[in-house]
């Protein structure tokens, strides 16, 4: 049985490595998409303070269609280039939103959220996956230790399915 410690960290560099070094040990050994997906959105869940959703979007090849995820219901399905996660999958850059307001064409899925970051994933070959989608209710939530926290954290489900 996996048992996620809880994170005491003076500072987010050291928040995210621990929390990407239980993301490590939590997919060790499987490669199933689905069940990685599911417990590290699970695990982000329980780990991360004032989210309000966190949750995958898969690349159908057509475009992004909801994963696992934990939260309220979500839109089901994005436009490449639509909205926060439809603007990473296209562009493949991690998306930090400060203000969801602001982002124009911003998709409200959860009219609670605020601000919001999202990381495009990308294999090897740099074929699109999909995108880690993470919201908050608090404005200006994410800033860029974010951003390099969750992109290394995000590196550990990619590699959990090669």
């Amino acid at each position: 049985m996996f048992a996620a410690a809880p994170i005491e960290a003076a500072d987010k560099a050291g928040f995210y490595a621990e929390l990407t070094q239980q993301a490590r040990g939590l997919l060790h050994g499987e490669r199933d998409r689905v069940a990685n997906a599911a417990n590290f959105a699970a695990l982000a869940w329980h780990a991360l303070p004032r989210i309000n959703w966190c949750g995958f979007y898969f690349f159908d090849g057509n475009e992004l269609v909801v994963g696992p995820f934990q939260g309220k219901p979500a839109c089901v399905r994005i436009a490449l280039g639509k909205g926060v996660c439809g603007t990473a999958a296209a562009t493949r850059e991690t998306q930090v939103v400060r203000d969801v307001d602001a982002f124009p064409g911003h998709i409200a899925c959860d009219g609670a959220s605020r601000s919001e970051i999202v990381v495009p994933l990308v294999d090897a070959n740099g074929a699109l996956i999909g995108v880690w989608d993470v919201d908050s209710p608090d404005l200006a939530r994410f800033d860029d230790e974010d951003r390099a926290g969750m992109q290394a954290l995000c590196a550990v489900f990619v590699d959990s399915l090669r």
